[in-house]
C-alpha cells in the first residue's frame, strides 16, 4: 500500500497526503532557497522527522519499561551545506522532566532515541548532534 501522495502545487510549493488517514502536509521553498518559507520545507521535514522519530521510540521505551516520560519535547535546529546544498548537521535538543529517572532509565531512553529508524537511515556523514536535558 502506498504511504503518500505528493502534488506539486506550483510555486515552489508542495501537498503530501498520508494515503491512510487523509492528513495533509504542506511545504514550502525556503526564504535561503528561493521560497516564501510559509511551510515546513523538505530538508526541515527530514530534521524535524529525526527528532519525531527519536520520542517516538522514547515512547515506546519508556511504556514497555515503565519509565514515565512527561514534558517531553524536542527544539531542532538544521544546518546545510554551501551549494550543492544538502543538510550536514541536525540539533536535537530533548528535553524531560527527569528528577526522579536513574542512570539507567536515561540510558534507555538515550539509547531509544539514538537507535530510531530515521536516526539509522540518514547518511553516515550526517552529524546527528543529541543533547538530553532532565528537569
Amino acid at each position: 500500500m502506498d504511504t503518500a501522495k505528493v502534488t506539486y502545487l506550483g510555486d515552489l510549493r508542495t501537498e503530501a497526503t498520508h494515503v491512510r488517514s487523509g492528513k495533509q502536509v504542506i511545504t514550502d521553498a525556503p526564504l535561503d532557497n528561493q521560497g516564501k518559507g510559509e511551510a515546513f520545507s523538505p530538508s526541515e521535514l527530514l530534521s524535524s522527522s529525526l527528532a519525531s522519530c527519536m520520542m517516538t521510540i522514547m515512547g515506546i521505551a519508556a511504556r514497555d519499561k515503565g519509565i514515565p516520560l512527561v514534558g517531553l519535547t524536542a527544539r531542532v535546529v538544521k544546518h546545510m551545506t554551501p551549494p550543492p546544498r544538502q543538510v550536514e548537521r541536525i540539533e536535537v535538543h530533548l528535553e524531560m522532566e527527569g528528577a526522579g529517572l536513574g542512570e539507567r532509565e536515561k540510558a534507555i531512553l538515550e539509547n531509544a532515541a539514538h537507535t530510531c529508524p530515521v536516526a539509522r537511515s540518514l547518511r553516515a556523514d550526517l552529524v546527528q548532534d543529541v543533547h538530553f536535558t532532565y528537569r
